[in-house]
């Protein structure tokens, strides 16, 4: 299986690119993600490639960092969502939009990205609450670990919220905004605060 490919970025027309590898030219699909940050034609690229075996050919799917990789393959194991659905995702939405979508159980924001119908979107946060960073190996992924806290918080916060009598949709709403970086006893202030300022409003 093919992991990882080094080589000259000879050809993209999104969202295929065309990759030399020692004389080798490898076809990749890529997210809108990833093609954005492409260097120039002729410049060296690093892609993570998801390889998927088909009994009428070899596709190679590309990724410019080890996170993206990982959410694609968690994203094609939900039923009914194929690689198509995966690029979808991540070429219109960050991945911190997506967590955040996930944690909040926001399908409607899911529902946005083109190709997914409410009932998938149901499905995305249905199989993905708490697995989409369960992948150790990106561990040390100072992105990662971002992500993964603000996960966290998001998770205590809106438990919080729920054992304060608030539903599930108030919590959710309330935590739409909630600020990187912040912990879960700031983040239940945060959150209530600006519960108070709806009110008033």
């Amino acid at each position: 299986m093919i992991g990882r490919l080094c080589g000259l970025l000879l050809e993209k027309h999104p969202p295929q690119l065309t990759i030399d590898v020692g004389g080798v030219g490898y076809e990749v699909i890529v997210p809108m993600s990833t093609f954005y940050q492409l260097p120039d034609i002729g410049a060296s690229v690093t892609l993570h490639i998801h390889q998927q075996i088909r009994e009428d050919a070899h596709v190679l799917y590309g990724f410019l960092s080890l996170e993206e990789r990982l959410i694609f393959k968690q994203l094609i194991k939900v039923n009914g969502v194929g690689p198509r659905i995966g690029l979808a995702v991540l070429s219109t939405i960050s991945i911190e939009e997506l967590l955040l979508a996930i944690a909040t159980k926001n399908a409607k924001r899911l529902s946005a990205v083109p190709g997914v119908g409410n009932k998938t979107a149901e499905r995305l946060v249905l199989e993905l609450q708490g697995k989409l960073i369960a992948d150790t190996s990106l561990s040390t992924s100072s992105a990662t670990s971002l992500h993964r806290t603000k996960l966290n918080v998001l998770n205590d916060v809106i438990g919080a919220l729920l054992a304060l009598g608030y539903s599930e949709k108030e919590a959710s709403a309330m935590v739409k905004n909630l600020p990187d970086q912040i912990d879960v006893n700031a983040g239940i202030r945060f959150a209530l605060k600006g519960s108070v300022n709806v009110d008033k409003s």
